[in-house]
């Protein structure tokens, strides 16, 4: 999962809705050639149209980035560092409305047909990201700010700790995340205000869900201050503060955590413990709440930027359920397994030699990985990344609720590293054949490669350098982790399985998803299905299963994604026969940074075409 990606780093609404949006179709004749430079029919654009239609973009941006500050400082730009957005609040939903309009305004006021080919498709996608944006103010999300999965309070741990995006270099930026503490507490007190709306119009999150939310809360009630996560910025202070400042500030921090922080995290426990659960609902599924199934439906064109219809997928996510099952017991033969699958899911899911004992060895483990992986990677792509990325383990606070891996974006100069957060929490449930897959998907050639890339796309406007799409980006994720045996691993069989594995997994998710959501499944449907079809521990089933009830539709973009990028290779090497390049084929598929999967499918529908009238 790339999170903290331009995706996945989400703070807000609105920045949901600027990057995991659905696409209209770009001009027809835009990038002939299949890249984003060729030429409309005004050969060069119309110079005072292409002016104001990059006044335009950038001025969105720059509004948006004033709303969205925390964005701002993920993406390098450190103007904002000492605020932080109450983006749940009526006023922010009201400017944040009336910047979406206006900006749709003024783009549909523009000709496409006047633009040369790069700006032609930024402006298609410009207006069709500001309409599914506005769409997205119909629904109630506002209502239910917070569930264990995303979890602002978490995520500001994450920025205070020193560890995160937030950088603590210099006395001003010590000073700065001050300042972001007060935008923080008015956030807290406009979710109690917003989750006690929600109890009266009987929009709330499911029981269990929220029954998660108490522990994450309840780590950052310290008795001291330096058991604070908010407290590590000052114990590793850089040696060039004077002994004033680092006075000053230890004081500032000490106050700041244990007469404002403890608080509000007490209290937003509390309110939630003693309110909030006893109301909360029962049911797990989006249609179950008022005008959850419209809710849902949206969710799912926004995530996976297709007209599927939920029932569609569902049906797709049961076909290859079946079609992996084949090929796992393909693996199971080759290894000499005497048993039948759910036999072979035991086995795999219980025999020691399978997994660490130790944290650190499974932190070793992945860092062994990228030995194998990184040196062969140009033999696949023509482009590799300038910027670095580190492995770390999820830290402490929130590995009990998160997925298996994630990945963190670097920032666009590269002087902050993408990180692959790898999750050593319960290693009963880490199998060691997961590993190889799991590292292809977050780090080489998967999130890191594909975000980092696009960071270097210099010519594109910054909403869509900083943009992107969910059924793209997560799409490329399950791509690249097909990849492997290219790349120097799965010769052991059964990593070839945790790599089937992987990929039955975003199967089930278009089947439990769906399934949840649409259909109405339970809880304790979605885990019979899980153990039922995977070799999947309890630890993760239930972990997944509950993401999925947090996080509608988003699970539904792997797959779909992954399975067009899959479509595009195959059509291109059925057409051009021993002419296929792939590294001329990833090109096209990172060259252009993140589109819609429909856009895509253009964009190398044309390569082909036009690579075959060379032959």
């Amino acid at each position: 999962m790339n999170v903290l990606r331009i995706v996945c780093l989400c703070f807000s609404l609105a920045l949901l809705a600027c990057t995991e949006t659905a696409s209209t179709d770009p001009t027809p004749d835009a990038a002939t050639d299949g890249s984003v430079t060729a030429t409309t029919q005004a050969e060069h654009g119309d110079g005072e149209t292409t002016r104001t239609v990059h006044e335009l973009f950038e001025d969105y941006f720059e509004r948006y980035l004033v709303l969205n500050p925390v964005f701002a400082t993920f993406i390098g730009d450190n103007r904002f560092n000492g605020s932080y957005a109450n983006d749940i609040s009526p006023q922010w939903r009201q400017d944040a409305r009336q910047l979406e309009e206006e900006a749709l305004r003024r783009a549909s006021s523009l000709d496409a047909t006047l633009l040369d080919g790069t700006d032609a498709l930024s402006l298609e996608i410009f207006i069709a990201d500001r309409e599914i944006a506005l769409e997205a103010f119909d629904f109630r999300e506002h209502l239910t700010p917070i569930n264990q999965s995303r979890s602002v309070p978490n995520q500001f741990i994450q920025l205070g700790s020193g560890s995160g995006i937030q950088p603590f270099n210099t006395v001003a930026d010590y000073d700065n995340f001050l300042g972001r503490i007060d935008g923080f507490l008015e956030w807290m007190k406009q979710a109690e205000t917003n989750m006690r709306e929600g109890i009266s119009q009987g929009y709330t999150q499911p029981r269990i869900l929220m029954e998660k939310v108490l522990p994450q809360l309840e780590s950052q009630l310290v008795g001291g201050v330096e058991d604070s996560e908010f407290y590590r910025p000052v114990l590793t202070m850089p040696d060039g503060f004077s002994g004033a400042e680092r006075d000053r500030l230890a004081s500032a921090y000490e106050s700041a955590i244990m007469d404002q922080l403890v608080p509000a995290y007490r209290a937003l426990r509390d309110f939630i413990r003693d309110e909030y659960l006893p109301v909360a609902r029962e049911t797990v599924g989006l249609n179950a709440l008022p005008d959850g199934q419209v809710h849902y439906d949206y969710l799912v064109r926004r995530n996976t930027t297709t007209d599927l219809q939920a029932a569609e997928i569902h049906a797709i996510g049961l076909r290859e359920v079946d079609r992996i099952h084949t090929q796992m017991r393909d693996v199971m033969a080759e290894v000499g397994f005497e048993g039948d699958l759910d036999e072979f899911f035991t086995y795999v899911n219980s025999d020691p030699k399978f997994f660490f004992t130790d944290r650190q060895d499974l932190l070793d483990g992945y860092k062994a990985l990228r030995v194998i992986i990184e040196p062969n990677a140009p033999a696949l792509f023509n482009n590799i990344p300038r910027a670095d990325f580190e492995i770390r383990l999820v830290e402490p606070f929130r590995e009990k609720t998160a997925s298996g891996g994630q990945y963190r974006g670097t920032s666009p100069d590269g002087s902050r590293p993408g990180v692959f957060f790898a999750n050593a929490y319960d290693l009963s449930a880490r199998p060691r054949w997961a590993m190889e897959s799991l590292f292809l998907h977050e780090a080489i050639p998967g999130h890191h490669f594909q975000g980092a890339l696009t960071l270097e796309l210099d010519e594109l406007p910054r909403f869509r350098q900083f943009g992107g799409y969910t059924a793209y980006g997560e799409g490329w994720g399950l791509y690249a982790e097909s990849l492997g045996r290219e790349l120097g691993v799965y010769t052991d069989p059964y990593q070839y399985f945790g790599k089937l594995n992987a990929e039955l997994w975003r199967s089930i998710r278009l089947v439990v998803d769906t399934g949840i959501h649409h259909f109405g499944w339970s809880r304790q449907q979605v885990l019979e299905y899980m153990y039922a079809n995977s070799a999947v521990a309890e630890t993760r089933a239930v972990s997944e299963a509950e993401r999925f009830m947090a996080r509608p539709g988003q699970a539904l973009a792997y797959k779909i994604g992954q399975l067009k990028i899959q479509q595009l290779r195959e059509r291109a090497e059925a057409a051009m026969g021993e002419a296929f390049d792939i590294r001329a084929f990833h090109e096209q598929i990172l060259g252009a940074g993140e589109l819609p999967l429909n856009v895509l499918d253009q964009r190398v529908s044309r390569w082909i075409q036009n690579t075959q009238q060379t032959l």
